[in-house]
């Protein structure tokens, strides 16, 4: 079960009641190994946010991320130098007067304080609840709600333990690189499996969360199976995965406006 004392009834700084849209996407999963997706990704900061007043990433923005020490690591660190270009490119929504909110994903829970500057962007607690255009939004990345996956719910309360974070930076940034790129084979290798119910969301945690948020409406990711669901609590929408190196091209984004929220394509 997910834990909701410490984000509800609190509203993203400046994103509520506003006249310009509220903009929503999830797993990118960006890595300098998938151009063509980091540069939907340019173009998504650099033209298509440029209407918006706020943008959320809820999760699984990277690929994998190790530490926020990868942003010192030698110029000649190919991994280090696209670090740096992706928090360069999301802190240019902040000079142009767009909020940034990012939440932690199941690949990249250790994005911290020092990327967070760089890129001019304010964490999220998961979950979180928001008020945009008199509308009250819980937001997820969506892992927490898999809780049939019991496996990885023990992992993920492991993952985010602060004393396990810090003896997993501890160890050297190679060592660190080698574990994420382990995680992330056994990751795929598992979802290669099928689309098994073990990997979705459970009704009951879904129930949970409208219930305990106090909300009718439901955003999140982690799934990769994009639809809106009408549950018996309200409606929950499922972000989709960003992915046009393979097969067949896909992405896209949640809008929030006065007329609702609305399914938009890259």
């Amino acid at each position: 079960m997910i834990d909701t004392k410490t984000s509800f009834d609190r509203e993203a700084a400046g994103a509520a009641q506003r006249a310009r849209p509220l903009f929503f996407i999830s797993d990118l999963h960006l890595s300098e190994a998938l151009p063509n997706t980091v540069t939907a990704f340019e173009h998504f900061i650099e033209v298509t946010a440029n209407e918006a007043d706020s943008v959320f990433i809820l999760g699984d923005l990277f690929e994998f991320w190790i530490g926020d020490d990868i942003l010192d690591a030698p110029s000649t660190d190919a991994r280090a130098g696209f670090a740096r270009r992706m928090a360069r490119l999301m802190h240019t929504l902040s000079e142009r007067g767009i909020g940034l909110y990012v939440m932690h994903g199941n690949r990249d829970f250790l994005l911290g304080p020092r990327f967070m500057k760089d890129a001019g962007a304010m964490l999220l607690p998961d979950p979180f609840v928001i008020t945009g255009f008199g509308k009250r939004i819980v937001l997820a990345h969506g892992d927490g709600l898999c809780t049939a996956d019991r496996a990885y719910q023990h992992f993920r309360r492991l993952a985010r333990n602060r004393f396990a974070q810090r003896l997993f930076l501890a160890l050297p940034l190679d060592t660190r690189l080698a574990i994420g790129q382990r995680m992330r084979t056994k990751s795929a290798g598992a979802r290669m499996t099928g689309l098994s119910s073990k990997y979705d969301v459970t009704k009951k945690a879904v129930a949970e969360l409208f219930i305990g948020s106090h909300t009718h409406t439901l955003i999140h990711g982690h799934t990769h199976r994009p639809a809106m669901h009408r549950e018996v609590e309200g409606v929950r929408w499922v972000l989709p995965d960003w992915e046009l190196d393979h097969g067949t091209p896909r992405g896209g984004y949640l809008r929030l406006d006065e007329t609702g929220l609305h399914a938009l394509p890259l």
